[in-house]
């Protein structure tokens, strides 16, 4: 059994009026956290930020697709393979190969997403051709693709299949288990939503009068972030050097991301306050239990200061009621004095990074 090994983030970050995750109705998402109402983003929203992020740090080969088109996905990989297939073919097979998966051959029209990563789709493609061309008596050949079929969907997962997850409803043995897990962000003060009254002038017209009125509501709050990556988990498929990059660059994309909700509105892009990292061999421990008491504004304005005091003082008081300290911890920003190695941005990563490095030299 691999070691375990958790990277936790902890992360204060103040953001400007916004709507940066909507519910249904248009309004900001909200929670009610210790009796009071504070600011939320879901883990989604969030993820999806980090992953837009990730086309920037990984390859095109350690990227996936999380979509309703795959069959298309292994139509266009046969067809740029095979010039002479034809896209009747190339459709045909498609369904064929996926429907003995249980992946359904309509797909596209369903509610329904599937994730799969750019070298399970050019495998796919390989087998559909030449499941078309194998003359085998039909039972027995189905019986044997389908295993070689599901077989392509386990193996050469990309980065972010490892790190989010994946459920596969209609055959269980494609799902895999997510090795990391984000947090739904909270205010770690009360709220109350705003609404900001807009006109837009038509540029066509004489008229003096406004050509569009509407409303748009937003909040401003201090959040709480936070994430863990289970090593251990990831590095069950992942070689030494991959399992480096994988969890240095979920810690740039889940520092430096941004949800995108609403951006050209309020552009509400900013980068966070305070990053605290930590490794820790007995399990991840989220401190939004800091929060749980609203935050006051400080005399002259401000939740960013006593937001990092109340991270720090819940962090030292579960280490110790509970638990050991990490056995690593940095950060990043204005905290406290003495609680963890002081670094830059750059030099986390590159600690993470050295962290990583120890852990399979030790064999994991």
């Amino acid at each position: 059994m691999n070691k375990n090994l958790y990277v936790d983030f902890h992360v204060i970050q103040t953001v400007p009026p916004s709507c940066i995750n909507r519910d249904d109705t248009g309004s900001p998402k909200t929670a009610v956290y210790g009796g009071t109402l504070r600011a939320r983003v879901s883990s989604q929203a969030w993820k999806r930020a980090m992953r837009v992020r990730f086309k920037e740090l990984f390859t095109s080969d350690m990227m996936g697709y999380r979509t309703r088109k795959i069959n298309s996905l292994v139509m266009e990989k046969i067809c740029a393979e095979n010039p002479d297939f034809g896209t009747d073919a190339a459709e045909k097979a498609t369904s064929e190969i996926l429907g003995l998966a249980g992946i359904k051959a309509d797909a596209e029209k369903k509610d329904v997403l599937f994730f799969v990563s750019g070298l399970q789709v050019e495998t796919l493609a390989r087998l559909a051709v030449e499941y078309r061309s194998d003359a085998t008596e039909k039972k027995e050949k189905e019986k044997i693709y389908k295993k070689r079929i599901e077989s392509a969907l386990r193996d050469n997962p990309s980065v972010d299949i490892l790190l989010f997850g994946r459920m596969a409803a209609n055959n269980p043995s494609l799902n895999y288990d997510a090795a990391a897990q984000v947090a739904h962000s909270i205010s770690t003060h009360t709220i109350s939503n705003e609404y900001d009254y807009f006109t837009a002038v038509d540029d066509c017209t004489e008229d003096t009068g406004a050509g569009h009125i509407g409303t748009v509501e937003f909040n401003a709050s201090t959040l709480y972030r936070y994430a863990t990556v289970n090593v251990g988990e990831l590095s069950r498929n992942l070689k030494a050097d991959e399992l480096k990059l994988a969890v240095k660059g979920f810690a740039d994309a889940f520092i430096r991301s941004m949800p995108t909700g609403k951006q050209n509105t309020f552009a509400n892009r900013t980068l966070p306050n305070i990053v605290y990292v930590t490794f820790r061999e007995d399990q991840p421990i989220n401190f939004a239990s800091a929060f749980e008491k609203p935050v006051c504004a400080e005399a002259g304005g401000g939740y960013v200061g006593k937001s990092g005091k109340a991270l720090v003082s819940e962090a030292q008081k579960i280490y110790k009621d509970y638990t050991a300290a990490p056995l690593k911890a940095w950060v990043v920003g204005d905290a406290e004095e003495g609680f963890a190695d002081k670094v830059t941005f750059a030099e986390l990563l590159e600690e993470i990074a050295v962290g990583i490095d120890q852990y399979c030299a030790e064999g994991k």
